[in-house]
């Protein structure tokens, strides 16, 4: 029986552990926090800091695993490639790699040493730092740590004046790193794309292209509210992107994993590689993929991890036209309903809501926020727009 680590203990590693169960792995979930979700699931729950590469590695090494993956936990990403390096178990790529993937400051560096399309960017320590180099970027800029996810420390700053606090609060959401980044603000053309693809013995298979869409209302807009599919960006900026992506991966010498990319296109139409984390995203954007499409992706996510192969990832169109909403609150309450109206009540595909009535719920600061998800597959793209750019009128979250 192969043994399966799987780094961090939310729901959305579920898929992974049922994936896991069903090739008959032994899953073990990891993290520090016991009473997360996704524990009482496995077959062995082992805490420790996922970030703590060494004390990882030893429980991993106690534990006799056979495979590890850090699924929609972009905190294990790198530690995931460090013990796989050590132990000479499958990994998505060399840790040197994916360590360049997981850093905002390293990655921009490798796409401009690289001939990438990167906007003007700098890393720093400190906000004098910053300041000091304040006349080289075109404002305004975005502001936020290099080792964060799920939108946590972004700030966006129109002028120089509003740098300090900005850097202080980036880095004050960093988990360790002890930098953060800035980069001019890209004025994007039509929607940015966050969603998941995957590449076997390091060919991508698999590249998908979405519409990334955002509360403004929310505590945090840059949080995100919702994904669509298709992808609002042109098919020749779309198959621009397949190929540098390919590149991307040939140049990191990446192996067999799933990847959540971020990439969009600016107001003259230049298409941008935002972001490129070898894991799966959070929010459930494989599981919609798989809906989407029929690809075996989180299966190919747990063969990866353990040396089996992985077959039946291909370049698949979408059978239809799909829409998730990520549930939440703008400002926080107690909750008392979720109200949909009828008139999309047939688009629904599946409603997961993570909280019942009376609970306290915060306003939407970060992904951590979410209350849920509602998964919709519309016949067109014109009855999905016309619903999704409305959201707000055809899905309410009631709070008191």
């Amino acid at each position: 029986m192969k043994r399966l680590m799987i780094l961090g203990g939310t729901r959305y590693i579920m898929p992974v552990i049922k994936a896991a169960h069903e090739l008959g792995c032994y899953v073990i979930t990891c993290d520090y926090l016991p009473n997360n979700y996704a524990h009482k699931y496995a077959d062995e729950y082992c805490n420790v800091s996922i970030l703590d590469k060494e004390a990882t590695l030893k429980a991993a090494e106690k534990l006799k695993i056979d495979g590890i993956t850090s699924f929609a936990c972009d905190p294990g990403v790198v530690t995931a490639a460090y013990v796989a390096d050590r132990l000479g178990i499958p990994s998505v790529g060399p840790y040197e790699s994916v360590r360049i993937l997981q850093n905002k400051g390293l990655f921009r560096k490798f796409l401009t040493d690289n001939g990438f399309n990167v906007p003007v960017s700098g890393s720093y320590t400190n906000p004098e730092e910053a300041l000091a180099e304040a006349e080289k970027f075109h404002w305004p800029v975005i502001v936020k740590p290099t080792d964060s996810a799920g939108s946590r420390g972004v700030q966006k700053v129109d002028a120089p004046e509003g740098l300090r606090e900005a850097a202080e609060y980036a880095l004050s959401c960093s988990r360790g790193a002890g930098d953060f980044i800035i980069e001019d603000f890209i004025q994007q053309r039509g929607f940015s794309s966050d969603t998941d693809s995957f590449s076997v013995d390091g060919v991508m298979k698999f590249v998908s292209f979405n519409s990334q869409r955002f509360d403004r209302g929310a505590k945090n807009p840059y949080t995100p509210a919702a994904y669509s599919w298709p992808s609002s960006m042109t098919q020749e900026n779309q198959n621009h992107l397949a190929s540098e992506l390919q590149r991307l991966v040939t140049l990191l010498n990446m192996g067999t994993t799933i990847y959540n990319i971020e990439t969009r296109e600016d107001m003259n139409g230049t298409p941008y590689i935002m972001e490129c984390s070898p894991r799966g995203g959070g929010n459930r954007l494989a599981e919609v993929l798989e809906m989407a499409t029929g690809l075996p992706l989180i299966e190919g996510v747990v063969r990866g991890a353990i040396g089996l192969p992985v077959e039946g990832i291909e370049q698949r169109p979408f059978r239809g036209c799909w829409a998730e909403v990520i549930l939440h609150s703008d400002i926080p309450g107690v909750f008392e309903s979720l109200w949909v109206d009828e008139e999309v009540e047939h688009a629904v595909v599946e409603r997961s809501l993570w909280v019942e009535p009376g609970k306290k719920i915060g306003g939407f600061s970060s992904a951590g926020e979410s209350i849920g998800q509602l998964i919709l597959n519309f016949p067109n793209e014109a009855e999905l727009n016309r619903v999704m750019n409305d959201i707000k009128r055809y899905v309410k979250v009631k709070v008191s």
